[in-house]
Order: structure tokens, then C-alpha cells, then sequence
């Protein structure tokens, strides 16, 4: 239900559940401005190699058990439905993925080489603990996962401190997946050279104009913990106006929610749902 056809006060409610529950997960980040940490052996690249590197496996992976359009506006990952058989094939994927040098390709196949090898981890740790409610208290960011030309990576390192740093591109924050209500969309596609700047705007768009994304009225707006946690990649600064925040908005925006944005002056709270987001999961709580 929209924040124009509800109480302002069940407004507050909603802030402070979401608030809460956001409290309790992934506390090594409960900050303004996670920083990125430049890990310069992997800025390099090979732009005369036009080779393609072969996500196929992947994208039918996640064709097969991403809920695309859920009733809820959130994508869903099918994990119980995924058998041995099929776990395998993530495992084959990734180990051929940690065989590449990504530096041997362009920069455009190598975004879309760590977005997909994130993603795919995410999902491999996922099935592994399964089943679970919820990633709250979850260490699996700061975990070494992969080796990739013999150095040993964690989610933390390819977002902190290769894709963030290197890329500068904010929109690679809205195509990770944490594997939780409150994180951008997980898309039924992999990414590649080709789609990923059409995906990662789609997946841009789909948060913001949802309300786990952004809420709001003239006083007073819910805001997803990611526009905290990773400030700096959305132009906004620390102890500064909001100006460069409502901007990012409204360019992803609806159109009828545009001009409200660039105009908002009230106060905004933060919060993230940690819940994991398998088909079962209620939203809105």
C-alpha cells in the first residue's frame, strides 16, 4: 500500500519494524559511508581482446529459479527448489569463472564478470546453509569464497574493493544481490557486456520506485539503509544537504514522483529488511 493512502502514523510504524529488523543484520556495515578500499592489481584490462567471456550457464540458472514480477515488486529466488544436481552446476559455473583472469578482457566483460561472480557466490552460500529465515548476524560478506588468479576474494573484496573503487559507477550497488527483501532486485538474467547498463538501470528503477526502496510524502521519507551505507557512490556528503540524494532519485524516479523528490525538504529514515527472499517471505510485515 502507498505512503499517500495510509496514516501518517502507520507510516512511523513501518519505519520503526523495518528499522529494527535492519538493526540486525550485517552490523560490521550499520553505517554512513561504508568505504571502498582500492585493490589496484585488479585495475587492469585488455581492450583490444573482443572475446566474450560465456555466462550462458548462468543466465539459465537464474532464468529457471528467479521469480521475476513477484506480486510483491520483489524478485524471489526459488532456494528450496533447487536439487543437487542443479547446486552443481553453480559450483561448475563459479570454478570456471575463478579459472578466468578477468584482467585478459575489457572492462565491459569484466563488470559483468564480477557482478555475475558476486551474485553467484551469493546464491552458492545461500544453498548451502539453506534453510534459512533470515541473513541477520550473517558473516558470509566478510567470508573467502573464491580464489581468482591465485588470491583469495570475499563478497567484501569484489564490492569494496574492485567494483566500487575501480568502476566508480554507483549503479553497480543496484546489481548485487544480498539475497534479502531489503536489496535491489536479483534480476532472471546474468549480466554481460551487452546488457548489463540496460539491467543495472532496470534493477535501479525497480528499487526506487518500490517502497523498500523509497516512501515518501511532503514531511517525511523511509529510505533504503543502502543510501546510508554507500553515501559517497550517490554524491551525497557527510554532514551536507540531501540535494544530491534527491537528484539520484528522481532520475530513476516516476515521473509523478519526480517533482515531489527534487522538492523534498523533511527528514529521512533509513531501513532494510534482512529477511531472506525466498517466495515464502510477507511483505510488506
Amino acid at each position: 500500500m502507498g505512503i499517500f493512502k495510509r496514516s501518517r502514523h502507520s507510516l512511523k510504524i513501518s519505519i520503526l519494524l523495518l528499522s529494527v529488523i535492519s538493526s540486525m543484520v550485517f552490523s560490521h556495515s550499520a553505517m554512513a559511508n561504508i568505504k571502498s578500499s582500492y585493490w589496484s592489481i585488479w585495475d587492469k584490462s585488455n581492450e583490444s581482446n573482443s572475446a566474450a567471456i560465456n555466462h550462458q550457464a548462468l543466465d539459465q540458472f537464474l532464468t529457471t529459479y528467479v521469480i521475476a514480477n513477484h506480486p510483491s515488486g520483489i524478485n524471489r529466488f526459488r532456494y528450496a527448489d533447487v536439487n543437487r544436481r542443479e547446486s552443481k552446476k553453480l559450483d561448475k559455473y563459479i570454478k570456471r569463472m575463478a579459472k578466468l583472469d578477468p584482467r585478459d578482457y575489457s572492462r565491459r566483460e569484466q563488470k559483468a564478470y564480477w557482478l555475475n561472480l558476486y551474485n553467484a557466490l551469493t546464491i552458492q552460500n545461500i544453498l548451502q546453509s539453506y534453510p534459512i529465515k533470515s541473513l541477520k548476524n550473517s558473516s558470509i560478506k566478510r567470508k573467502n569464497l573464491v580464489k581468482v588468479n591465485g588470491l583469495k576474494l570475499s563478497l567484501e573484496d569484489i564490492q569494496n574493493r574492485i567494483l566500487r573503487p575501480i568502476w566508480q559507477d554507483h549503479k553497480v550497488i543496484f546489481g548485487l544481490s544480498c539475497a534479502t527483501l531489503g536489496c535491489p532486485n536479483i534480476q532472471n538474467h546474468a549480466y554481460t557486456a551487452i546488457n548489463s547498463s540496460k539491467l543495472l538501470k532496470k534493477s535501479a528503477r525497480e528499487f526506487i520506485n518500490h517502497p523498500r526502496g523509497l516512501e515518501f510524502d511532503k514531511r517525511a521519507m523511509q529510505a533504503s539503509r543502502i543510501f546510508d551505507w554507500y553515501s559517497s557512490d550517490f554524491g551525497a556528503k557527510v554532514g551536507t544537504d540531501n540535494k544530491q540524494l534527491m537528484k539520484l532519485f528522481a532520475h530513476y524516479a516516476d515521473d509523478s514522483k519526480a517533482l515531489y523528490l527534487l522538492g523534498f525538504k523533511g527528514e529521512i529514515h533509513y531501513a532494510y529488511d534482512a529477511r531472506l527472499n525466498a517466495p515464502d517471505a510477507i511483505w510488506p510485515l
